[in-house]
């Protein structure tokens, strides 16, 4: 399996989606599958490749009873 791309449209532009016409890939960052399509549309200039985000790290704390 390839790695996904992470593309946003260019500027002014919404860009459809790959087999969903009534959705758009706008200004924000999306991730897609690597497929012919998105790789035209970045070709094309349609789209823009971003960097992958990095991850954002969740922290969790547990609370011991007694410690409310």
């Amino acid at each position: 399996m390839s790695k996904p791309l992470f593309v946003k449209a260019s500027p002014g532009l919404k860009v459809p989606y790959e087999n969903r016409a009534n959705r758009y890939i706008t200004d924000t960052a999306v991730e897609v599958p690597n497929t012919l399509y998105y790789r035209r549309r970045i070709s094309d200039g349609d789209l823009i490749e971003v960097p992958e985000p990095k991850a954002v790290r969740k922290t969790t704390t547990k609370t011991e009873k007694g410690d409310q």
